[in-house]
């Protein structure tokens, strides 16, 4: 079949704006994946042709970009899925740097600011063993430990558009993670920190971020819980 790709260009050392251009796959197969056709373009029609990818299989979160107005992943999506005229644009929100590639350090930043790390207490473990948990308490925090930090929920979030501090979905996916973990000594900290503006109140539950997540987090369900462990003092 023959695909359609409309692609938003951006290259800072010769544009002075974004502009689209076209290309034609002539021979796409409907289980081709859109990062195929993306590789198809760069290899045989234009070099130049910039945007990131590593492991091709939905892991790494490398190729996260607008696929016909949705954020998704290109390795994740089939021609099929999609129909042969696509457009594809560059993750809103961060600073494209050059065509389908956006500078990620705003996104960094905000992940960093929420500590996400696991913080041991100072008492050693006991007997030289792990720190035992049970299989309820790590069902409890299961679903966010899914995060691959693609950046495709963050970059949906209408209230990340306009208000660039923001912590966003994805910082706040990975603060439920570790406040919610009973082998972890920094939760207060966490909930001070998110806490405070723009952190968890800026979230306007759109479910955007819900949406666009490759991983299916149930990610505005997570900003509810922390929320609610704000407002009653309480992690259960």
């Amino acid at each position: 079949m023959e695909v359609t790709l409309k692609i938003l260009r951006f290259n800072p050392e010769v544009d002075s704006e974004p502009h689209y251009d076209t290309f034609i796959v002539p021979d796409a197969q409907p289980n081709d994946l859109i990062l195929d056709l993306l590789e198809c373009v760069r290899g045989f029609q234009d070099g130049t042709l910039a945007f990131r990818r590593s492991c091709s299989h939905g892991i790494c979160g490398s190729d996260a970009m607008r696929i016909n107005g949705r954020n998704r992943l290109a390795c994740k999506v089939l021609v099929k899925d999609i129909g042969n005229h696509i457009t594809i644009e560059p993750l809103i929100g961060l600073p494209v740097i050059k065509d389908l590639i956006v500078d990620m350090e705003p996104f960094w930043e905000h992940f960093r600011t929420v500590l996400p790390y696991f913080m041991c207490p100072d008492d050693p473990v006991p007997d030289g063993k792990e720190r035992i948990q049970s299989p309820e308490e790590r069902e409890r925090y299961d679903d966010t430990t899914k995060c691959i930090l693609c950046a495709a929920c963050t970059t949906s979030c209408p209230v990340f558009w306009v208000n660039g501090k923001y912590f966003g979905p994805s910082a706040l996916v990975n603060a439920h993670r570790f406040i919610f973990d009973t082998r972890d000594c920094g939760a207060a900290e966490r909930l001070k920190i998110i806490n405070e503006q723009p952190g968890v109140w800026s979230c306007r539950t759109a479910f955007n971020c819900t949406e666009a997540c490759p991983r299916e987090i149930h990610i505005t369900k997570a900003i509810a819980e922390l929320k609610r462990a704000l407002t009653t003092g309480r992690l259960d």
